[in-house]
């Protein structure tokens, strides 16, 4: 294992210009991998286990829809040659607007997705430090890793592709292990006995499940977010895009398949740190307490890339004019410090709102927030895929094909919106409708500047 570690590194490092500080393929395709994997999968199969194994269903939809999405940006990233990712994307048809709000509304996703992340992290650590089942205990531990993998990223976007090389393992070695030799242990009667224990319909354990499997892919559209980081963005940004989701797809779909079939579903549904779980009824606790740190590791990878890619949302919204300036600072190895200890400051505050004593509860309550604010950019961006094919004149066949892969993948958002509930969309809806606030601003301080270069 470590010399096929070292051997990643070295790969990340060669694929990496020195002079530029930039990422190369392989270490933007990890960045996009651990954001979507670092935290995504290590508490759904207990979120998942409160609807029941019909839910499983979910991740076919949602794994149709992902790499509709995977597409549908890597191509708004080949042809888009602006900086700033969705943003940039949303603009092609919604013009300057969109790329405010885009980025605000990302931004918000971010930090609140920063918080369940160290939530999640947190729970995995509590078997070793029994003290973090007080809530208050709880809210420390959060705000300890918020803190540290704030810090880690002034180092730059080198040192995070580095670091995430090394933590992505922490995920990848139980969760793919899991999903080859678990199925030795894997009993069928568990699974029927898990199928359906609310006795739902169909139709609504997809939905139970829809929100939880799409947060498990949020992630995706980093590889376009960080462009400005990233080494012949042209060719890479597309390419770590669909690597990382077809990846993540097949590991999601077989790891909680196998889970559901070896520990029982009440059991489950209870548990703060599956993995750890199931690894303690394959062997013994000593590897499931194994399998938790690895988790606790996974988890710091994946709120690093978080970090990092909300970093050079707010940068980028910044060098547009749309964001304060002391967003765009950045430091000597190129992170946006100044933005990254506001983004500290907003994740302390939030975790301080969020304290219960129910981590996947409160778990659960963040990520349907962050999914539904989440859509918003998405289908903004996304729905300015045919004006960048028309600006680039591509075929007649490419525009149609990819039309329609866009189309589905912006369906499929707004059924997830649907399913996040009354409650996020509501709460979501309040916050999104606050940044058309903040841009009236930024339009009348456009329009007066326009005045006086007249004159």
């Amino acid at each position: 294992m470590d010399g096929l570690i070292f051997i990643v590194l070295w790969l990340i490092i060669m694929s990496t210009d020195t002079k530029t500080k930039k990422m190369g393929l392989i270490g933007l395709t990890v960045v996009v991998a651990v954001n979507m994997m670092g935290s995504g999968i290590i508490m759904l199969p207990a979120s998942l286990a409160q609807v029941g194994a019909k839910s499983l269903l979910a991740w076919l939809v949602t794994a149709v829809g992902a790499l509709c999405i995977a597409w549908t940006f890597a191509k708004c990233g080949r042809y888009c040659k602006k900086d700033g990712g969705m943003s940039a994307y949303a603009e092609e048809a919604h013009s300057k607007s969109s790329f405010f709000i885009s980025s605000y509304t990302y931004y918000i996703c971010l930090v609140i997705s920063a918080v369940a992340i160290a939530v999640s992290c947190v729970s995995y650590f509590k078997p070793f430090m029994p003290a973090l089942d007080t809530p208050m205990h709880t809210f420390y531990g959060v705000c300890f890793v918020l803190i540290i993998t704030t810090l880690a990223n002034f180092a730059g976007p080198k040192i995070t592709g580095n670091i995430s090389t090394i933590t992505v393992w922490g995920i990848i070695i139980p969760v793919v292990g899991l999903s080859i030799i678990g199925w030795f242990w894997f009993e069928p009667h568990i699974m029927a006995a898990a199928w359906n224990p609310h006795h739902d319909s169909i139709s609504s354990a997809i939905s139970g499940g829809i929100a939880l499997t799409l947060w498990a892919f949020l992630g995706i559209e980093s590889a376009g977010v960080i462009s400005g980081a990233v080494e012949n963005p042209e060719r890479n940004v597309p390419l770590a895009c669909m690597i990382a989701t077809v990846f993540s797809a097949i590991v999601y779909l077989a790891s909680t398949t196998v889970i559901m079939g070896i520990i029982p579903n009440a059991t489950l549904a209870a548990s703060s740190a599956p993995f750890g779980l199931v690894f303690s009824y394959l062997f013994n606790p000593t590897v499931g307490n194994i399998v938790s740190l690895l988790s606790v590791i996974a988890c710091i990878g994946s709120l690093l890339g978080w970090q990092f890619t909300n970093a050079q949302v707010s940068k980028a919204a910044a060098d547009e004019g749309l964001f304060p300036k002391i967003f765009g600072k950045v430091n000597k190895a190129g992170a946006p410090v100044p933005g990254m200890i506001i983004m500290l400051i907003l994740e302390l505050l939030l975790a301080s709102m969020t304290i219960n004593p129910n981590l996947t509860s409160q778990f659960n309550t963040l990520l349907n927030l962050a999914v539904f604010i989440n859509m918003v950019p998405y289908i903004l961006s996304m729905t300015g895929v045919e004006a960048l094919l028309r600006r680039n004149k591509v075929s007649a066949g490419e525009f149609k094909s990819t039309a329609i892969v866009g189309t589905i993948a912006v369906v499929y958002s707004i059924y997830g919106v649907y399913a996040c509930g009354q409650s996020a969309v509501f709460w979501g809806a309040i916050i999104t409708l606050f940044g058309y606030i903040f841009y009236g601003f930024i339009a009348a301080r456009d329009v007066t500047r326009g005045v006086v270069s007249t004159k």
